[in-house]
């Protein structure tokens, strides 16, 4: 979301969490802190607030949940094991959702070794080994093969995004079976929240085969 007007128009078509995107080395959306601040402070109590961040360091993390008042964290960087249990006593009651970048079948055994640590994971299709790391908002698919049996082998949620629209949100679905869909790209057009590809989104992601 780029302005308490956008999550307000998000929230009226139904859905259920939006997406504030903090400082990140590329990619499109980062919002300053104070405005994330705003958007959280206009939110209804039971929609999600997700602030997306970069940092790798547990304390500065606690720190910009702090400023932000975001109830998820979405990490999209890797983070030390260590530091989910400084997030965790930190900031109890905020959960913690880590970012896997789907590349291969090695993402399966990454998102094992972090779930007994987070309430949730989210797969992307990013690519942080590059020089400038690309930690979502790529607009591409990945491997959805990959995608459920990585959703299968872990025992916490699964949200699944990456290249999602309402052109193919439905085959998404039926072929992970996530817990959620997160969408970005595929519901703006020139930079910002596109009211139509919304609706068509949130239509197809509710139709009865959908569920589940």
């Amino acid at each position: 979301m780029a302005s308490v007007g956008e999550a307000r128009t998000a929230i009226v078509h139904g859905a259920d969490a939006v997406g504030l995107v903090s400082a990140m080395p590329s990619g499109p959306g980062p919002i300053a802190e104070d405005l994330i601040a705003a958007i959280v402070q206009s939110l209804p109590p039971m929609v999600g607030s997700f602030l997306l961040t970069s940092l790798q360091d547990p304390v500065a993390i606690v720190a910009q949940q702090r400023r932000c008042r975001a109830n998820t964290l979405q990490i999209v960087d890797s983070l030390p094991l260590d530091a989910y249990a400084v997030l965790h006593e930190a900031l109890p009651g905020v959960a913690i959702v880590q970012v896997i970048h789907v590349r291969d079948e090695s993402a399966i055994r990454d998102a094992q070794v972090v779930a007994p640590f987070v309430d949730a994971i989210l797969l992307d299709s990013g690519n942080p080994s590059l020089a400038v790391k690309e930690l979502g908002g790529t607009g591409r698919v990945h491997d959805w093969n990959v995608s459920r049996r990585l959703r299968e082998s872990v025992d916490v949620p699964v949200i699944l995004a990456g290249g999602l629209t309402s052109a193919n949100v439905r085959a998404a679905i039926a072929a992970v079976r996530p817990f959620a869909v997160d969408v970005c790209s595929g519901v703006r057009s020139n930079g910002a929240l596109d009211e139509r590809k919304l609706t068509a989104f949130l239509g197809a992601v509710a139709e009865p085969d959908c569920e589940g």
